[in-house]
């Protein structure tokens, strides 16, 4: 229900428009490429455009987001330079498309060939290092934790997979000593040393950002995806965390939902403690499963 009263809303993220981009970002990569695609729902694409352009110009406190602005722009800029111009559809919202006063100051923003990727010159051997070296920490000395190293970790979090781009998440980060004690005293998980955690983080997922509960999950996949990122830089930049286990209780996520003013389609996926380690902090060996246990190969046999 939200999903569709969002779309005449101004907001700073148009998820529906996230998601027909991207749609058609994954229709150029296609081999062989059509002459033709994306007919069904381009013009739902460009009226979706449009719609964020104009709550964009109408709306002086929307905030809306510059960079899905740019992406948006220079992905249908390129769509309608590849495909062919001559079909009705195309040609129709081609028009449309061209009339909209704004024009970006970046080109970029738009599908490449892998070839033309920035590439790390990270090894496996650093990165199971890394894997290794992160640990679940519970003790934390009394350091306050920068802000800066938190949207650091972010920045890297942002770039984990997600379902159609869309985002559906978002980390609230809490570092007043006394909102952490209130955050921390909430999941039964954090029980015999929430009194030390510098900051927590709650990760909270928006379900208003599909418009059928076929998704309902994908927000807890997309979430995690992102928190595994942003433990792991973290982690480089020299703090600790410990992922909280948030079970779905209902009287601990009424309590939750109450606390941090939530509204009925936004979910808490899980909580993050951060901190600079206390290096004489006990931690648990955790022996993982062994890969013939995790894993098989042609599961379906012969």
């Amino acid at each position: 229900r939200d999903y569709y009263r969002n779309l005449h809303r101004a907001r700073s993220t148009h998820v529906e428009l996230r998601r027909n981009v991207h749609r058609l970002e994954k229709g150029m990569s296609m081999r062989p490429r059509r002459p033709v695609f994306a007919k069904d729902y381009i013009g739902e694409t460009v009226d979706f455009y449009l719609r964020a352009l104009d709550l964009a110009e109408r709306t002086t406190d929307s905030g809306i987001d510059a960079d899905e602005l740019v992406w948006a722009h220079n992905v249908l800029a390129h769509y309608f330079e590849i495909v062919d111009a001559g079909d009705p559809v195309v040609s129709r919202e081609l028009a449309r498309f061209t009339q909209a006063s704004y024009e970006p100051e970046t080109s970029g923003a738009r599908p490449f060939a892998r070839k033309d990727s920035t590439f790390s010159d990270i090894t496996y051997d650093q990165l199971l290092k890394l894997a290794q070296q992160r640990r679940s920490v519970r003790w934390f000395l009394e350091t306050p934790v920068p802000r800066e190293a938190i949207d650091k970790a972010l920045l890297v979090a942002r770039q984990s997979p997600t379902a159609c781009n869309r985002l559906p998440y978002e980390f609230l980060v809490f570092d007043d000593p006394e909102q952490v004690r209130t955050i921390a005293s909430i999941p039964n998980g954090t029980k015999g040393y929430r009194h030390q955690i510098p900051a927590i983080v709650v990760v909270k997922g928006d379900l208003d950002a599909y418009f059928s509960p076929r998704d309902r999950h994908a927000i807890y996949v997309d979430a995690s995806l992102a928190a595994m990122g942003f433990m792991y830089a973290l982690e480089v930049q020299g703090l600790a965390s410990s992922a909280i286990n948030w079970p779905d209780f209902e009287p601990l996520e009424a309590k939750m939902a109450r606390t941090l003013k939530l509204k009925p389609h936004e979910r808490v996926v899980m909580l993050i403690a951060v901190g600079y380690a206390d290096p004489e902090g006990i931690i648990p060996f955790s022996q993982k499963k062994s890969l013939d246990v995790l894993r098989s190969f042609n599961p379906l046999g012969q």
